[in-house]
């Protein structure tokens, strides 16, 4: 899914409600280079957003290694079933 500006995201100088929401396109490398330096001020600037941004890239790391259990057949049937009937409701 292709970046887009939050219709929040003003000229001016970014605000903490507008880094959260730039976040994911930050860290994917998807902002425009004037919205990267924009974000990249305000993080100068902001300990608490620079904080949420390191959380970020901390989950993603961290869920990056995750690896998923085998599931044996019984509880893939029944999930399975589970979605169908969820769907059809």
């Amino acid at each position: 899914m292709a970046w887009r500006r939050p219709r929040i995201f003003r000229p001016k100088d970014v605000v903490c409600r507008d880094a959260v929401e730039l976040v994911t396109a930050y860290l994917e490398g998807q902002l425009p280079a004037r919205d990267r330096a924009r974000l990249e001020g305000h993080l100068a600037d902001c300990p608490h957003c620079t904080a949420y941004v390191e959380q970020m890239r901390t989950t993603v790391a961290v869920l990056g290694r995750a690896r998923p259990e085998p599931v044996d057949a019984e509880t893939r049937d029944a999930l399975v079933d589970l979605y169908r009937r969820w769907q059809t409701s």
